[in-house]
């Protein structure tokens, strides 16, 4: 995989603030870990090593648990997200149905690989687990587009729509 570059590693200032507030409200209170961590990744888009170390220093809590939780929990990230999250689901229907080609093609078109931001912010790719959609197998979202029933020659034509 290739390295993760990053336009806002420390964030803006109103981030900052945000965040600060953020930690100040639930200092104190029993299982603030979680939420905090949610509404940081609301402000910053996820969740860099900074911004882990911020909440560290104002929760007192170990880096290495918050580490821990970041990196157990999917719906939490490590690294930046594009305009356009692209999903594309592996889970079981999906998978035997095509997925694993569908997921080739996108990385090819988009040129990243999964768990990846493209230079430009425009796209960011993750392997799902099941979406509940499994009736319309192989499926793939773009933020909240969900798009069934593919076929590897569909990619390019999705994919353009939000490439413009």
């Amino acid at each position: 995989m290739s390295e993760q570059k990053c336009c806002t590693c420390v964030g803006t200032k109103e981030q900052e603030q945000k965040l600060y507030e953020v930690i100040q409200k639930h200092k104190g209170q029993k299982g603030a870990l979680i939420p905090v961590l949610h509404e940081a990744q609301e402000i910053y888009g996820y969740l860099p090593m900074e911004v882990q170390k911020m909440i560290s220093q104002g929760l007192e809590v170990p880096l290495t648990e918050i580490y821990g939780v970041v990196t157990f929990y999917t719906q939490f990230s490590l690294n930046p997200k594009g305009k356009y999250k692209i999903g594309v689901c592996l889970g079981t229907a999906c998978y035997v149905k095509g997925a694993g080609p569908i997921i080739d093609k996108v990385k090819e078109k988009i040129g990243i690989d999964v768990g990846e931001c493209s230079e430009d912010g425009m796209f960011s790719l993750d392997a799902t687990r099941c979406i509940g959609a499994c009736g319309l197998a192989p499926v793939m979202t773009v933020n909240d587009d969900v798009y069934g029933r593919l076929v590897v020659e569909d990619i390019e034509g999705i994919l353009e729509k939000y490439m413009k």
